[in-house]
């Protein structure tokens, strides 16, 4: 069903890319990639170890002695040219998201639109980093910083953006002068690998960009990473567990570090909200790809004064709007999620839900007709802060609403938890907008909108959602270290 690559050397099978070269594992061995609508082949990459890891650090390390020197207009036209690459190669990069990920086409262009624009966003910031001039409180001393590449990075990417998740990461660090060792996600490495190979075509120089791959050996991998002292920053998006791993691997050599982490993002609607604009939000926020995106609205809050309005205008939007199966067929709304493990964790959340009281309205069973990772989207009503959905992550298609009467309820509601990604809400009172953002205990805010993402806008978390913030002006930061210098003896009179 998959459409053929117009260009099929962007399809890069049992090779990793490591200093400028496709190459193999040491080992000779590999995994499997299957797609996770149909369970078939995709194909194989190398299963890297910490060796294979090793020479691809060593590549990236020796890389950045001459590109830290690049000028920023430099390093601007090498990003510039790799995004260009992306748009010419929009059509390729769409179909290998949809064929690995499952995510529907209409979703993955997406995907692909939204990666490449960090490439331009950071393209345009390459030039434009500036140090400060600072007044000295001692006479006659000078005081400036200079704003430096920390040095080499290793990226751990998640599969659920496999396009944006690298570019996010990887366009900030070139754009700075760093150079990179991206692990790519098992589940998803093909949409990597082709990125990489148009980071090969734009020119960008041997050993700056090295993409990994590897499947069991995951963890000896990022622990390779972790712990070689050459590393001198970790940016990860992925679970809040693995999360804590890496920054405990990461205190024996101090890296700098960005974890973008799980989250359980609240959605309030309020009762002086416009109802049918709150339902097309939080459709939004819900069901964009399935679910499974770290800011996806996982508890729905609804003002008891217009529950039954919304509730039933939000279950017809679901019903009869959506359409599930292989994400290359004409009409299809929503893919499959990505392996079996996703699959169980919904059902037990939509199982657990009902035992406690809870009504579902749409969907609640494995589509097993389409494949065995194929679930309905799903509306639940009636839900209570005792269920799983309450405190735990979905990371799938259904969407529980939690009847709430006043908003300081609410907000204790919305922060009970130890994770603080996004939040959102829907309201026409300006004095209780602020409020409330102002009280929520999240890293982003989304107020009448459904989506928040977007390249000039700082992407990150509070609380165990992490740290560090990913695209705009202060992605730049997390990948630089500031010197200070201070001049002394400068406060002598003009010589006559």
């Amino acid at each position: 069903m998959a459409p053929k690559l117009k260009d099929p050397s962007l399809f890069k099978k049992d090779v990793c890319y490591v200093n400028g070269e496709w190459v193999k594992a040491h080992s000779g061995k590999t995994f499997e990639v299957n797609d996770p609508a149909t369970g078939k082949l995709i194909g194989t990459c190398p299963e890297f170890d910490a060796q294979d890891t090793k020479k691809a650090i060593d590549a990236a390390e020796t890389a950045f002695e001459t590109f830290r020197h690049k000028t920023g207009r430099e390093r601007s036209k090498l990003l510039r040219k790799w995004y260009d690459l992306m748009v010419e190669n929009h059509d390729d990069l769409t179909t290998l998201i949809t064929l690995e990920n499952g995510k529907p086409l209409a979703d993955a262009k997406g995907e692909v639109t939204y990666a490449a624009n960090f490439f331009e966003w950071f393209s345009e910031e390459a030039p434009r980093i500036y140090g400060d001039t600072i007044p000295s409180s001692v006479p006659g001393n000078r005081v400036w910083t200079i704003k430096e590449p920390v040095g080499v990075c290793g990226l751990i990417t998640p599969w659920n953006f496999p396009a944006a998740m690298i570019t996010r990461k990887v366009g900030p660090a070139l754009a700075v002068g760093c150079t990179v060792v991206c692990k790519a996600p098992g589940e998803t490495p093909f949409t990597a690998l082709a990125i990489a190979e148009l980071a090969h075509r734009a020119g960008i120089p041997p050993g700056v960009v090295n993409v990994i791959t590897a499947l069991e050996n995951t963890p000896e991998v990022g622990s390779t990473l972790t712990t070689d002292p050459v590393v001198r920053k970790i940016s990860f998006t992925g679970s809040t567990a693995v999360g804590k791993l890496l920054m405990k691997q990461c205190s024996g050599t101090l890296k700098k570090l960005s974890l973008e982490l799980g989250g359980n993002a609240p959605f309030i609607v309020f009762d002086d909200a416009d109802v049918d604009a709150a339902v097309t939000g939080a459709i939004a926020s819900k069901f964009r790809s399935s679910g499974q995106t770290c800011v996806c609205a996982n508890r729905i809050y609804v003002q008891r004064g217009i529950y039954d309005e919304f509730s039933q205008k939000f279950a017809e939007q679901v019903k009869n709007n959506f359409r599930v199966g292989n994400g290359f067929e004409e009409g299809v709304t929503h893919g499959p999620l990505i392996h079996h493990r996703a699959i169980e964790k919904v059902e037990q959340h939509v199982r657990d839900a009902e035992k406690k009281g809870a009504k579902v309205v749409v969907g609640g069973h494995r589509l097993e007709s389409l494949g065995p990772n194929f679930y309905e989207p799903t509306v639940i009503t009636g839900m209570t802060p005792d269920m799983a959905m309450a405190s735990e992550e979905t990371f799938g298609p259904v969407a529980g609403l939690f009847p709430f009467d006043t908003e300081d309820e609410v907000v204790k509601l919305a922060n009970a938890t130890q994770v603080g990604l996004a939040g959102y809400f829907f309201s026409r009172d300006i004095h209780r907008c602020v409020r409330v953002a102002e009280h929520l205990e999240v890293g982003m805010v989304g107020i009448n909108t459904g989506l928040i993402s977007d390249p000039a806008s700082p992407f990150g978390g509070v609380k165990e959602s992490g740290f560090g913030r990913e695209g705009s002006l202060y992605g730049i930061g997390e990948y630089q270290v500031t010197k200070m210098v201070t001049v002394g003896g400068m406060g002598q009179p003009l010589q006559k």
